[in-house]
């Protein structure tokens, strides 16, 4: 079942019961959650375990000015919209409010009706300001697209499209290379948290004894050197999406606590005894295969059940040569930086569909940079291409065709050929065609890949260009 992501929490910090009752009971709705404490201390050590949307912070508290809680939130909540709350319509009060960082200002006794209003305006500015946060993730390019109309990707495709709306932990595997952060961030701009943090942890990068910390987070003191607390990656995704790369990686005692989490949605900063909610949405990939991890022992049995749920498995390259040409253009477009695309020439490209690609997807995106590198003019030919490529037993392109006529006819005494006939751009294009079925010894398939254009289109220019 999908999670509501526009489920918000609200924080009352006021030192009279009966007001955070009231405000508790009034406030609280099935998408907002309404807490409430009594003092700057409690609100300290209930924002380092939990985030909040939006605080109603009254100004005089048993122990200290309410303003002075104003820095702390900016730094553990970021996100809250602090609107305080005073006695005293005081206008120096007020300026120094606004100064640290508060929302807004409003003066006791109020009626609740103004401070819904004023609370559903700070929310509201809250999930703004989330929504362009993901909209500046997208624009600084680390959106990619699926790339490609094999049917293994039109499978990848539709397993996204299905999986994506739900808050169910999906598993990514394949081979290095394959593109499995890109099914991960598709999977993400596809949920309903796609406006929330996206947090990627490659596990294989992490330190076995920081593991959990980078995980968790650490409360002030819970080890030697740890001089303040810090954020886990759980906390930074909160009602975002955690995208865990090589989960196979981590220890089995790390591997343990996150099954935890997936289980109970709670979990403990290191040497911190009180419990915080992950809303977290959980991504995982491996190019392991987890069932033998776990036959082995090295791998967590329960907790590859848990996040086996849904799988999506991606295919090597080899096993989709038909989206080589399409992969090509996609990188080329990226990596460019001439005034026109860059191109490749029919010889490079039949290495390319020739190769092998043990490396996969991120191979084929490296070959491409350091052709363009190589490249005159953005054009990619054979000779920019790695040693490994031009190994590869390819048939040669013939330098010169024979006279063309239609496959299967008997050229007749006096006809003219259709070179002759054909205006000499015309008589160029039949020739290179036909140099590239030769290339290909009359795959017309892997002619039109390597043409850039479809089998239908091929017939249609062969026809026009072979008629009588």
């Amino acid at each position: 079942m999908a999670v509501d992501v526009s489920m918000c929490s609200v924080l009352v910090v006021d030192d009279e019961e009966s007001i955070c009752r009231l405000l508790q009971k009034e406030l609280a709705t099935p998408a907002r959650q309404v807490r409430a404490v009594g003092s700057l201390t409690e609100a300290r050590a209930l924002c380092e375990r939990e985030p909040f949307d939006a605080l109603l912070l009254d100004v005089r508290l048993p122990d200290g000015n309410g303003l002075d809680l104003l820095p702390f939130v900016r730094r553990c909540c970021p996100q809250a919209k602090v609107v305080v709350m005073t006695g005293y319509a005081d206008v120096e009060l007020a300026v120094r409010a606004m100064r640290e960082g508060a929302y807004d200002f409003v003066t006791k006794p109020f009626p609740l009706e103004k401070l819904e209003v004023v609370l559903c305006r700070a929310l509201e500015h809250a999930r703004l300001e989330r929504e362009n946060a993901g909209l500046r993730f997208a624009a600084k390019g680390n959106i990619s697209t699926m790339v490609g109309h094999t049917p293994p990707v039109q499978q990848v495709r539709l397993l996204v499209e299905k999986v994506a709306p739900t808050d169910v932990p999906v598993l990514i595997t394949g081979a290095s290379g394959t593109g499995k952060d890109v099914t991960a961030v598709a999977l993400h701009r596809a949920s309903l948290r796609a406006a929330m943090p996206f947090v990627v942890k490659n596990c294989a990068g992490l330190q076995p004894e920081l593991a959990r910390t980078e995980l968790f987070g650490h409360a002030k003191g819970a080890f030697t050197h740890a001089v303040s607390a810090t954020e886990g990656l759980l906390s930074h995704a909160h009602r975002g999406t955690l995208f865990l790369d090589e989960v196979g990686e981590l220890s089995l005692d790390v591997q343990a606590q996150l099954l935890r989490v997936l289980e109970n949605k709670r979990y403990r900063r290191v040497g911190e005894k009180e419990e915080r909610h992950a809303d977290v949405r959980f991504l995982f990939a491996t190019n392991r295969d987890l069932a033998e991890e776990v036959a082995q022992g090295r791998f967590h049995e329960a907790l590859f059940h848990r996040i086996n749920v849904f799988r999506i498995h991606l295919p090597p390259l080899a096993k989709r040569q038909e989206d080589i040409p399409a992969l090509v253009s996609h990188f080329l477009a990226m990596l460019h930086k001439g005034p026109n695309s860059g191109q490749v020439t029919p010889e490079a490209m039949v290495h390319l569909l020739a190769y092998s690609w043990p490396g996969n997807i991120r191979e084929l995106r490296n070959v491409m940079e350091r052709g363009l590198i190589l490249a005159e003019q953005g054009i990619i030919t054979p000779d920019c291409l790695p040693q490994e490529l031009l190994r590869t037993a390819v048939p040669e392109l013939p330098d010169t065709m024979p006279q063309a006529q239609p496959l299967g006819a008997v050229p007749q005494a006096g006809a003219a050929s259709p070179q002759e006939r054909l205006s000499p751009l015309a008589a160029m294009e039949l020739r290179h065609i036909q140099a590239v079925l030769a290339s290909t010894h009359g795959n017309k398939r892997q002619a039109a890949l390597l043409l850039g254009i479809s089998r239908k289109t091929l017939y249609r220019k062969l026809a026009s260009l072979l008629e009588p």
